[in-house]
């Protein structure tokens, strides 16, 4: 009887997997595993994904063998909660099949505790990295790419702690191009005017590599303008104050803030040549949201830096 089950819910996916790939304008649709519960979803019109790569072939590499490559798209990030009587090696089978019956080329297939960082930091997924059984052997990762190229998909599936339900965690990165022109870059006079008036001046256009504080090089436009400000502005200093949304863990986040804060004033000193002594960095990470974090437009609204005069 098991077997049937096990059968049915393989037919299940295989269907679902070949309408997604014959149709290449349709979103890919991924079924969760009969009976399970949607813990997280996002969905992004625009967004990045890493995914790891094998560098030969399909075996159970350690994580440090393999590449994460960045895939910009349409993004989709779903957490499921397995049913009770589901092993994550069994819901695992099920979409490694399904992705090899739909001619999926696999990417990467991982079997390590040690993916649940890289699933949470490095991708986005909450509540990951602290889950679950501490034995290698009920964690698993695949990576692979639709057959016509258009699609990524990520597969994490992990077991519960100590007979505890497990999860699932899909990602998926349909390629498309960004629609740009959208945001204006705030110059320095509509900086001062702000802070004259108000204190403080949110600042949108300062871009960081995901999860990280590297500053990305679309933010030139926008720091240049800051550092314009203080140049006119000989007398003025600032406290440059990372924030970000409530997605992950909030100590991480407070830390990745402040990081981000001081990446600015270290830019500002180093290529604008500002005076260090006129700018100081804080971080206070989801503390103080100007929007609700239930929504990722809330959510990007709180992704920011902001100048506040002293």
């Amino acid at each position: 009887m098991r077997e049937k089950v096990v059968l049915l819910n393989l037919i299940i996916l295989i269907i679902f997997f070949a309408n997604a790939t014959v149709n290449a304008k349709e979103n890919l649709i991924i079924t969760p595993y009969p009976n399970s519960k949607v813990l997280y979803h996002t969905k992004k019109n625009f967004d990045e994904l890493y995914i790891l790569k094998a560098p030969r072939g399909l075996n159970e590499y350690t994580l440090n063998e393999c590449k994460k490559v960045e895939i910009d798209g349409a993004v989709e990030k779903i957490v499921y909660g397995l049913p009770g009587n589901i092993s994550a090696f069994e819901a695992f089978k099920n979409y490694e099949f399904a992705l090899k019956k739909a001619n999926f080329n696999i990417l990467a297939q991982l079997r390590t505790k040690n993916i649940r960082y890289f699933i949470e930091k490095d991708c986005g997924f909450p509540d990951i990295n602290g889950f679950g059984s501490e034995q290698n052997k009920d964690h698993f990762y695949i990576s692979a790419q639709s057959p016509d190229k258009s699609e990524y998909i990520m597969v994490y599936v992990g077991e519960g702690y100590r007979g505890r339900p497990g999860k699932a965690a899909i990602g998926i990165v349909k390629l498309k191009q960004i629609e740009t022109g959208l945001v204006k870059i705030i110059n320095a006079k509509t900086m001062k005017k702000e802070i004259e008036t108000k204190g403080h001046v949110p600042i949108y256009g300062i871009y960081f590599d995901f999860n990280k504080a590297t500053i990305k090089p679309s933010s030139e436009p926008t720091i240049k303008e800051i550092a314009r400000l203080l140049k006119e502005n000989p007398s003025l200093k600032l406290y440059v104050v990372g924030h970000t949304d409530s997605i992950g863990d909030l100590n991480y986040n407070m830390k990745l803030s402040k990081k981000r804060a001081k990446a600015v004033v270290d830019e500002l000193v180093k290529k604008y040549n500002i005076n260090p002594n006129r700018l100081k960095a804080f971080g206070v990470g989801p503390l103080a949201p100007v929007a609700s974090n239930k929504t990722e437009e809330g959510r990007s609204k709180n992704r920011r830096v902001e100048l506040i005069e002293p």
